[in-house]
């Protein structure tokens, strides 16, 4: 691991947390459902499937290069927050909505495979 790996994935973290948390701010939660979280799992995940095939970076070797330690690992892993959709679901259950808690995150992890899958589809030219 290079000191200059290190610096890359963390500025890239920054630059990633930076936008999460401005998207969190300008899109409001409507009907107890956190909006944000969902545009920004959805779209990070379609990022990293389309920018991984653009760029030919598979699931073992995505560190290293400035390509991948900066903006996948670091900006796309900054920028997603995983965490955050479970701990809303975890809410929303307590809250008494346990059918609203299983389609929210049953709903974004089908449509978050499904628009990796179709980022990296577009990156090969298909769709």
């Amino acid at each position: 691991m290079l000191l200059s790996d290190v610096a890359l994935v963390a500025l890239g973290g920054g630059v990633g947390s930076l936008l999460r948390w401005g998207v969190g701010k300008l899109v409001p939660g409507s009907g107890g459902i956190p909006w944000s979280t969902i545009i920004i799992n959805i779209t990070g995940a379609f990022a990293i499937g389309y920018l991984s095939v653009l760029f030919s970076v598979e699931w073992h070797d995505r560190y290293g290069s400035f390509l991948k330690s900066a903006i996948l690992t670091g900006v796309l892993g900054g920028y997603t927050t995983f965490s955050t959709m479970e701990l809303d679901t975890v809410k929303m259950f307590r809250a008494g909505n346990a059918v609203k808690a299983a389609f929210y995150i049953i709903g974004q992890l089908a449509l978050g495979v499904a628009v990796a899958g179709l980022g990296a589809e577009l990156a090969r030219g298909g769709a």
